[in-house]
C-alpha cells in the first residue's frame, strides 16, 4: 500500500496515515507480519507479508477492503492524492534502464518517454504484478509561485489553488435542441482542461478594475517539468532512469521476462537517436544458466552410472537394462509433474540429478539377481528371470515403499521451507513409484529377452584386455565376498566391535553437528552485486551525485565487472533520502568468470578494498539472496522493536548500541541501520495568540507554508493521452533558507498582508529521515553480513546473545530470509524422526515384527555420520538442501539394510541358522549393495565437485549425500548382518521360530 501526504515529514506521516491503517489492516486473514515506512519526502509505505499458502487475490481484496475503512481518518491530501493497493512480490524479477548518451533528452523526458511508449506494453505482459520507476520525474505543470508578487496583490497560494479549481475543469453541459422539435440538437462542449503553459498563464486570478486583469503568469512561473526532483540515476555513466519489474504470485517468471525481452526488442526500433536501453539486472539469467547447468550434470551422472553398471555387470544387453529405467522414469516423472500441477524448475531438475543414482536401484537388482540364477546354472534366461523374481520381488517392493515413505512427512512442513521438501519429495516419490513399476514390468521381460549366461574364465583366455580386466575383477570380487563372510564370523564373535562403533556414530553425529556452521540456503553467485552507498544525514542529493560519480571511476573496469548502474535519492536497505543510493553492478557471465580471482566472493572484496578511503560516505557491497522474494541482501535481517512507543531518539541510541555489539563478534562482518535522527531539521512554533489577535487562522498559516515550500498539488491535465498532475510551490531560490520566509505573507481577515514570520518561530532540531514499524511497534531495521567461514546460524546464534541484553521495553523479530531460517527451527529434525517412523512401522508391516526393522533403522546412524563428517571437512553447512539429503539418505541406507534383511529372513525360513542365514544373506546382496550404491555416489560426483553458477547449492546437497552414502554402506555391509542375528534372535525368544518353508525349483 502507497500512500502521500506531500509536504510532511517522517514523523507526521506516521501519525496521520500509517497507524490508522495500520490498525485497520493488522490481523486481516492469512497476514504472517506488516511493516511500514514513512519518510520526510510525505510517501507512506505499508507492506503485509502473507502465509505462502494464501490466495494473492483474495489477500488483495481483504486489504483493499480494510484501508478502505481507514480513510475517514486520513487527511484529505492523502486521498487526494490517491491510496494505491496493489499485490506483487517483495523482490523485483528485472531491472531495466533507459539511458541518455545525448544532451538532447534529459531524465524527465526518458520518464516520460517510458510512461507514455514503454510502461503500458509492459504491464499488459501476463504476470507482471508491478512496473515501478526509481524516480517521480512524470511530468508535471509546474507553477513557480513569486512570493513576492503575490504579497503586493493580498494573495496566497490557498487563491491559486482556487482559481485552478475554478477555471481547469472539464464541463458537462448538455444539449441544445434535445426533446424540443427542433431539427437538430446540439451538444455544448467546453476546451476542458488546459494543456498548454500558455493557457496556465491566461488563468485570471482577480479583477483589477479599470478593464484589467491580474492573470497566473503575472505572479508565477509556469513551465512543464518533472512532478519531483528527490532522485535521479546513471547507468553506464550516462544520465537515466530505472524500472523495476515485479511479478505476482504464481506466475513464470521465465516466460515473462521473455516477452518482456520480445516488447523492449520493438520498443528499441523506435527509441530516438541517443536513447539506448539496457538491463542491469536480469534473474532468468541465472535461472537459465542453473538450469543449463543442472541439464549438463544430468547427462554428467547418467553417463557415470552407466559406467558403474556396466563395470559391475560387465555385458552392454545387461546394462541397456537399468539405463532404460533412467528415462522411462525421468520422463515419467515429467508427465506426472505437469499432471500434478508442478513446474519444471531448480528444485525439481535437482530431484531428478539424485534420482538417476537411485531409479536404476530396482532394475539393477533384478537384472544382478537374474545373473546370479544364471550364474549358479540356470540356462533358460526367462526361468532365470521367474525364480529370481519370486525372490526379490518382497524386497522391491519394501524397497520402493520405503523410499516414497521417507518423503511422506516433508509434506506437512509448511512456508518457504515446505516448498523445497515438497518439490523434491514429490519428484523423487513419483520417480521412485515408477521405477518400481519399471522393476516389476519392463525390467524382467527384457532380462528374458536379452541376458545371455556368462562364459566361464577359461573361456575367456587369450581374449581382449577388456575381457581380461573382467575376469581379473571378477576373481577379486569373489575373493573379497569371501573375505567378507570371514570378516562377518570375525564380528559375530565380538559383538563388542559393532556396538563399539554404532556408539561412535552416534556420539560423532552430536559431535560434528555442533561444529558445521547452519544455514538456510547457500549464497550463490547470482551474477550481481549490489551497492548500499549512505552519506552523513542530511547530505544533499549534489554530494550523493558526487560519490556515485566517483565510486563508478573507481570500480568500473575492474576485471569481472561489465557494467555499474547507479540510483541517486533512494535505497535498497534504506528508502528514500538525499544521503541515499544504491548500485547495480553487473557481473561477466559466470563461465567467463570460472577462475578464484573472478568470484563474487573475491570481486566483493576488491571493491570494499576500493572504498575504504572513502570518507564522505559509508559504502557497502552484498549479493541478493539466494532466494527471491526474501528481502533485497543475502546474510541476515533483524528489527528491532520499541514495545513502549518511546521517543525515536531513545530508539536510536539502543539501535546503535545493538549494533556495535553485533560488530564486536569476530562472525559479524558489518551491521547496519539507516535508522538515525541526527537529521537536522526546523521545528515551527506557532504564537497561537497573535494569530488570534491579528485575525489570521492557523490552519491558513499551514497552507500558506505547503502552498511555498511543501507544494501543494492543485489540479490535473491531459497531455500525450495519458493524465499529469499540477503543482504549485515557489521557486527554489525563493525556499532557499529560513531568511526566506520573511518574504511570505499571511492575509489577515481585514485583508491586510502581514509577514508569516510574525506568527512561526523556528527552532534547529534533529529527526529522523525515516521511521518503520514491525508489527505495529516503532522498529529499527538492521541488515548484515558474516565473515568468511561463518553462516548466518552463527548470525543468529549472536543476535539472539545480544538480545537477550537488552533494556526491558525492547525486543527483537527477524524478517525476509532470516525469519523463515528461524522459523524452520527444528521443524527438520522432527521430520527426520517423523521419516524413520515411517520406516519403522512400514517395516514392521511387512515383517510382522515389532524387532526385526530395528536391524533396518539402528543401521541408519552410520551414513548420516557420513553426512555429517564429509559436510565438516569440505567445509559446508547444514542448510536445507543438505537436510534433504538426510531425509533421502534415510531411504537409500534403508535399502541396503532391506535387501540383506529380506535375503536373510527367506534363508532363515529356508531352515539356516540365524548366524548362517545372515552371512548367507550378505554375501549373496553384497554385489548388488555395492553396485547401487557406488553408482548412487559416482551419480553424485558432478554435484561434488561442482564450479560456477549453482555451485553451493550443487556442493551442499551432493556432498552430505556422497558421504554419507561412503561411509553408511562401507560401514553397514558389516553391521547390518550383526545387527540381524540379534534382533531376529530377540524375535525367536519373544514370538516362535519361524516356519521351514521347502523351496522347489521349477523346471
Amino acid at each position: 500500500m502507497i500512500a502521500a501526504y506531500p509536504g510532511a515529514n517522517a514523523e507526521t506521516v506516521l501519525e496521520s496515515v500509517i497507524i490508522p491503517i495500520e490498525e485497520q489492516i493488522n490481523g486481516v486473514e492469512g497476514m504472517s507480519y506488516i511493516t511500514s515506512t514513512a519518510s520526510n519526502t510525505g510517501t507512506a509505505e505499508i507492506t503485509v507479508y502473507f502465509n505462502q499458502e494464501m490466495d494473492a487475490d483474495i489477500a488483495a481484496v481483504n486489504v483493499q477492503n480494510r484501508v478502505s475503512r481507514a480513510n475517514s481518518l486520513l487527511p484529505q491530501e492523502v486521498l487526494q492524492n490517491g491510496v494505491t493497493t496493489q499485490k506483487q512480490e517483495t523482490s523485483a524479477l528485472m531491472f531495466i534502464s533507459m539511458y541518455s548518451e545525448s544532451d538532447v533528452y534529459d531524465a524527465t523526458f526518458i520518464q516520460n518517454y517510458l510512461k507514455i511508449n514503454v510502461i503500458p506494453a509492459i504491464q499488459r505482459i501476463r504476470g507482471v504484478g508491478d512496473v515501478s520507476v526509481f524516480s517521480q520525474q512524470d511530468y508535471a505543470m509546474r507553477i513557480w509561485l513569486k512570493p513576492e508578487k503575490l504579497a503586493a496583490y493580498n494573495l496566497i497560494p490557498s487563491d491559486i489553488t482556487a482559481a485552478l479549481k475554478e477555471q481547469n475543469l472539464e464541463a458537462a453541459a448538455g444539449s441544445l435542441g434535445q426533446n424540443s422539435g427542433e431539427a437538430f440538437s446540439y451538444t455544448l462542449t467546453y476546451s476542458g482542461r488546459f494543456k498548454e503553459v500558455k493557457q496556465y498563464g491566461n488563468i485570471v486570478i482577480k479583477a483589477l478594475g479599470n478593464g484589467q486583469f491580474l492573470c497566473l503568469n503575472d505572479v508565477a512561473k509556469i513551465e512543464l517539468d518533472a512532478q519531483s526532483y528527490s532522485s535521479n540515476a546513471m547507468s553506464l555513466g550516462n544520465p537515466a532512469v530505472f524500472m523495476g519489474i515485479f511479478q505476482t504470485k504464481g506466475s513464470n517468471a521465465r516466460e515473462i521476462i521473455e516477452n518482456i525481452k520480445i516488447t523492449l526488442k520493438s520498443v528499441e526500433k523506435d527509441l530516438p537517436k541517443g536513447l539506448n536501453i539496457f538491463v542491469p539486472y536480469d534473474t532468468s539469467l541465472f535461472l537459465n544458466a542453473s538450469i543449463d547447468k543442472v541439464i549438463t550434470t544430468l547427462v554428467e551422472a547418467f553417463i557415470l552410472v552407466f559406467l558403474v553398471v556396466f563395470l559391475f555387470l560387465q555385458d552392454f544387453r545387461s546394462t541397456l537394462i537399468p539405463a532404460i529405467a533412467v528415462p522411462v522414469s525421468i520422463i515419467g516423472t515429467f508427465f506426472f509433474l505437469n499432471v500434478f500441477g508442478y513446474s519444471i524448475n531448480l528444485l525439481t531438475l535437482f530431484a531428478l540429478v539424485l534420482a538417476i543414482g537411485i531409479v536404476v536401484d530396482d532394475a539393477i537388482v533384478v537384472v544382478e539377481a537374474v545373473h546370479a540364477k544364471m550364474d549358479e546354472g540356470e540356462k533358460n534366461p526367462k526361468k532365470a528371470t521367474l525364480t529370481a523374481m519370486n525372490e526379490i520381488s518382497g524386497a522391491i517392493i519394501s524397497i520402493t515403499l520405503v523410499m516414497a515413505a521417507v518423503f511422506i512427512p516433508v509434506t506437512f512442513i509448511s512456508g518457504p521451507t515446505g516448498v523445497f521438501y515438497e518439490q523434491f519429495g514429490v519428484t523423487l516419490i513419483i520417480a521412485i513409484l515408477i521405477s518400481a513399476v519399471n522393476a516389476l514390468t519392463l525390467s524382467p521381460a527384457l532380462c528374458a529377452l536379452l541376458l545371455k549366461t556368462h562364459k566361464e574364465d577359461e573361456d575367456l583366455k587369450n581374449k581382449s584386455a577388456l575381457k581380461r580386466f573382467y575376469t581379473l575383477f571378477n576373481r577379486g570380487f569373489n575373493a573379497s565376498v569371501e573375505r567378507y563372510g570371514k570378516s562377518l564370523h570375525f564380528l559375530y564373535k565380538r559383538k563388542w566391535v559393532p556396538a563399539l562403533l554404532l556408539i561412535l556414530a552416534v556420539l560423532g553425529i552430536f559431535w560434528t553437528s555442533e561444529k558445521i556452521p547452519t544455514g538456510f540456503v547457500p549464497n550463490e553467485d547470482r551474477g550481481i552485486i549490489f551497492a548500499n552507498i549512505e552519506l552523513p544525514a542530511g547530505a544533499s542529493l549534489d554530494r550523493t551525485n558526487a560519490v556515485a560519480k566517483d565510486l563508478y571511476s573507481r570500480i568500473n573496469g575492474i576485471d569481472g565487472i561489465v557494467a555499474v548502474n547507479f540510483i541517486k535519492g533512494r535505497s535498497l536497505i534504506s528508502g528514500a533520502g538525499s544521503n541515499y543510493g544504491f548500485g547495480i553492478i553487473k557481473l561477466a557471465d559466470w563461465k567467463n568468470r570460472e577462475d578464484a580471482a573472478t568470484s563474487v566472493q573475491a570481486i566483493t572484496g576488491k571493491l570494499f578494498g576500493v572504498v575504504a578511503d572513502v570518507p564522505e560516505a559509508n559504502i557497502i557491497f552484498f549479493s541478493p539472496p539466494s532466494i527471491r522474494g526474501f528481502g533485497n541482501s543475502a546474510g541476515f535481517e533483524v528489527n528491532l522493536l520499541d514495545k513502549f512507543g518511546g521517543e525515536f531518539k531513545d530508539l536510536d541510541k539502543v539501535n546503535k548500541e545493538f549494533s556495535m555489539a553485533l560488530m564486536k563478534h569476530p562472525e559479524i562482518k558489518y551491521a547496519q541501520s539507516s535508522f538515525n535522527t541526527n537529521y537536522p531539521q526546523y521545528e515551527m512554533k506557532i504564537n497561537v495568540p497573535l494569530a488570534k489577535e491579528k485575525g489570521v487562522p492557523i490552519n491558513s498559516i499551514f497552507s500558506t507554508l505547503q502552498g511555498y515550500i511543501g507544494g501543494v498539488y492543485a489540479s490535473d491535465f491531459s497531455k500525450f493521452g495519458k493524465q499529469f498532475r499540477v503543482y504549485i510551490q515557489s521557486l527554489p531560490d525563493d525556499r532557499a533558507d529560513v531568511g526566506d520566509l520573511n518574504n511570505m505573507y499571511v492575509r489577515t481577515n481585514s485583508g491586510e498582508m502581514t509577514p508569516i514570520t510574525q506568527f512561526v518561530e523556528l527552532e534547529r532540531v534533529y529527526g529522523p529521515q525515516s521511521v518503520t514499524r514491525f508489527n505495529l511497534f516503532n522498529s529499527a531495521t538492521i541488515t548484515g553480513a558474516t565473515n568468511d567461514n561463518f553462516s548466518t546460524g552463527d548470525a543468529i546464534s549472536v543476535i539472539e546473545q545480544e538480545a537477550s541484553k537488552l533494556p526491558s521495553n525492547y525486543t527483537i523479530a527477524y524478517s525476509g530470509l532470516t525469519r523463515e531460517e528461524v522459523s524452520a527451527g527444528n521443524q527438520t529434525t522432527f521430520i527426520f524422526i517423523l521419516s524413520i517412523l515411517f520406516v519403522y512401522f512400514l517395516l514392521s508391516a511387512q515383517y510382522e515384527s515389532y524387532l526385526l526393522p530395528l536391524a533396518v533403522v539402528f543401521s541408519i546412524p552410520f551414513g548420516v555420520f557420513g553426512a555429517y563428517i564429509s559436510t565438516y571437512l569440505f567445509g559446508l553447512e547444514n542448510n536445507i538442501y543438505f537436510q534433504i539429503a538426510l531425509i533421502m539418505l534415510i531411504g537409500l541406507l534403508a535399502k541396503n539394510a532391506i535387501l540383506i534383511v529380506e535375503f536373510a529372513v527367506q534363508r532363515r525360513k529356508n531352515g539356516e541358522s540365524i548366524v548362517n542365514a545372515a552371512i548367507h544373506g550378505a554375501k549373496s546382496r553384497l554385489r548388488p549393495i555395492l553396485m547401487t550404491s557406488f553408482a548412487f555416489i559416482l551419480g553424485l560426483m558432478p554435484l561434488v565437485l561442482a564450479k560456477g553458477v549453482g555451485a553451493a547449492g550443487n556442493k551442499s546437497i551432493g556432498t552430505g549425500a556422497a558421504g554419507g552414502m561412503l561411509i553408511g554402506t562401507v560401514l553397514g555391509v558389516f553391521i547390518i548382518p550383526i545387527l540381524f542375528i540379534l534382533f531376529q534372535w530377540l524375535q525367536e525368544k519373544v514370538s516362535s521360530k519361524p516356519a521351514i518353508v521347502s523351496q522347489q525349483n521349477e523346471d
